[in-house]
């Protein structure tokens, strides 16, 4: 019962900062903390949901050939930018694996990261591009987004980073 509670209190914990915003770096740094919390937790095996029995076994491993990303780089620093400015970097990857590679879906840490991928399966060998675009408005300060990528591969997701510097728009650059 005490591990429902933790693992409720990190999902109200994670929608209240999301909902305040992601503005605040201490609020951003807090929500990694929880996702981070809730990665351990559920690949642990140790959060139940009464809703949902199939949440009561981790996932394991599924047999056969599975395809696997190889990034060229999983991280990017947009460097120093203006409050305002949207930015974008896109990520290439190889699908290495044995089978073909099929995004489910790629989501960012917040509103203002927005990814797109590739809805077509990857081939053995294939090439693929996930774009992260970053808009920088009302985000003064260090900003670090993560972009999560859901796919058939193992494990089931790979984070991809951006992150930037964003001064006020009246501010002088570094």
């Amino acid at each position: 019962m005490r591990k429902i509670g933790i693992y409720l209190f990190a999902i109200l914990g994670i929608a209240f900062m999301a909902s305040t915003g992601c503005s605040n770096k201490d609020s951003e740094k807090r929500i990694a903390e929880l996702e981070s919390r809730l990665r351990e937790l559920e690949s642990s095996g140790t959060t139940t949901s009464p809703a949902s029995p199939a949440a009561t076994q981790p996932d394991q491993k599924p047999e056969g050939p599975l395809p696997s990303f190889q990034f060229e780089k999983s991280e990017h620093d947009f460097g120093t930018i203006t409050d305002g400015d949207i930015v974008s970097h896109t990520f290439t990857f190889t699908n290495t694996g044995d089978a073909p590679l099929i995004i489910q879906s790629a989501k960012g840490s917040c509103g203002c990261t927005v990814p797109t991928w590739p809805r077509e399966p990857i081939p053995v060998g294939g090439t693929g591009e996930i774009t992260a675009e970053f808009n920088s408005k009302g985000k003064p300060g260090t900003q670090n987004k993560a972009v999560t990528i859901t796919a058939n591969t193992w494990p089931k997701t790979t984070t991809l980073r951006v992150k930037a510097q964003v001064n006020a728009a009246n501010a002088p650059a570094n």
